[in-house]
């Protein structure tokens, strides 16, 4: 792959948030970025209106804006895709995110995150690091113990971390869909699919899952990267191409035609842009505009602090089974650096 810090290049890296560009041991950048991912929740706005109840936006807020909804009829106030096949009963796909690492997984990077030994221990799978799990798994086991997500419910009506996520959202009574950045790219694409939808349209948005006082986290993590094999066939046009993708006017119009979060300094969050038939003209809508108020205390970048993929599938591992019930927290902490 080319270094494409090389200044001949002459490649705009300066349009890209710093946090997002990862650099080896030579301090050689091999990929670019054009997106960026978190995870949250898609809020439906006008069923809080209804409800006259208000988006929670802390840990406090978030639990008792649930109770209510639960004492109101709503059978999961919040839903999403669990990674869990019923009849086979087992994972269905050990790759994609369940719902329970979306909510893990940014407590879990925040608390190593204050501390760099504790870092290091998890990313060598050191058994003593599993401690540091503690803290997101219980907050996963509080939202299944308090019947706000519906296992049964869940695994009956969401069968893929995508189109039925989205599907199932659009028919407009499940109050908060936990999901990632990615899936939500696809939300405008899937209302035209959604008869619930077209015959009761709502306003609705990505929020941070306020999972402690101070609120919710933006773990802002490279999603789509972009590299060049500098011995590949019309070498000269390919960087061509990648003068033109990363000039910040490209990089926003990509992400919002994509409906993606973007990967610039200037514009993370630009509106999702669809063509309206009815209307007869292109619609911007600001879906992400909430994960704007997230502090830059509370943004995290994994890749900044070091965070490895092995630490990762360990976090993943262990929501999924102490939200299923299947294994204590202390059994997943003990087992940090085996867990499969």
């Amino acid at each position: 792959m080319e270094d494409l810090t090389n200044p001949d290049l002459r490649l705009n890296l300066d349009s890209i948030r710093p946090n997002l560009l990862k650099r080896n041991s030579e301090g050689k950048v091999l990929m670019v970025p054009v997106f960026s991912r978190t995870y949250g929740m898609i809020v439906n706005k006008t069923l809080f209106n209804d409800e006259e109840l208000k988006i929670p936006t802390t840990w406090d807020e978030l639990t008792s804006v649930c109770d209510t909804l639960l004492e109101r009829g709503y059978e999961s106030p919040m839903m999403g895709y669990t990674n869990y096949d019923p009849d086979k009963s087992k994972v269905r796909n050990k790759v994609s995110n369940g719902f329970q690492n979306t909510i893990a997984y940014p407590l879990f990077i925040a608390e190593l995150a204050k501390n760099p030994d504790a870092l290091e221990l998890a990313n060598k799978l050191d058994p003593s690091a599993g401690e540091y799990m503690r803290g997101a798994l219980e907050k996963v086991k509080y939202f299944f113990d308090q019947g706000y997500i519906d296992l049964d419910k869940c695994d009956s009506e969401i069968e893929d971390s995508y189109n039925l996520v989205l599907l199932r959202f659009l028919q407009g009574d499940v109050p908060m869909m936990v999901c990632n950045g990615d899936t939500v790219s696809g939300i405008k694409k899937r209302e035209e699919k959604s008869t619930a939808f077209i015959d009761n349209p709502f306003e609705y948005a990505f929020y941070p899952i306020p999972t402690s006082g101070e609120g919710g986290y933006f773990i802002d993590s490279p999603s789509v990267q972009f590299s060049v094999n500098k011995r590949c066939q019309n070498l000269d046009m390919t960087n061509e191409f990648m003068r033109f993708l990363l000039r910040t006017e490209e990089l926003n119009n990509l992400a919002s035609w994509k409906g993606l979060i973007c990967s610039t300094k200037t514009n993370p969050f630009p509106p999702i842009s669809y063509f309206d038939k009815t209307a007869g003209k292109t619609v911007y809508t600001a879906v992400y505009d909430p994960f704007n108020n997230v502090p830059a205390g509370r943004t995290i970048s994994p890749e900044v602090i070091g965070v490895k993929d092995t630490l990762v599938n360990q976090i993943k591992c262990a929501a999924f089974y102490v939200g299923r019930g299947v294994k204590t927290i202390q059994d997943m902490i003990d087992a940090y650096g085996t867990i499969k």
